[in-house]
């Protein structure tokens, strides 16, 4: 079983940036982020093989965050710039336990483990 611990949520203005760290217990494969705004669906934002040389990201968020990974510390992290108020909800990190196909997974049921989650508020 791999712990996930997200930090670096807060509230912030429009346009601010933040960046998002998540530390895994273990081994992971692809990992990713999504989020959850108030009375929405958990959607996804961004995604990373292990190797980090496969990328997936959500179009509302393509060209403002960026996803890295450094497997030596066992951690993930989110760049987030020029933050708008839409990107208000609460951040997961999710990490597959296995090898899946090529392309980092963007559904939700692909991941087999979950942090507890790190709100991030964009006022304006």
């Amino acid at each position: 079983q791999v712990q996930l611990v997200e930090s670096g949520g807060g509230l912030v203005q429009a346009g601010d940036s933040l960046r998002l760290s998540c530390a895994a217990s273990g081994r992971t494969f692809s990992m990713g982020w999504f989020r959850q705004a108030p009375g929405k669906e958990r959607e996804f934002v961004a995604a990373m093989s292990r190797s980090g040389a496969r990328l997936n990201y959500a179009d509302s968020v393509k060209g403002r965050f960026t996803m890295s990974r450094d497997n030596t510390k066992s951690m993930v992290y989110l760049q987030m710039n020029g933050l708008k108020r839409e990107d208000t909800a609460v951040y997961y990190c999710a990490a597959r336990n296995a090898p899946g196909a090529a392309a980092p997974p963007t559904t939700a049921w692909e991941y087999d483990y979950w942090g507890q989650g790190t709100q991030v508020t964009v006022s304006s």
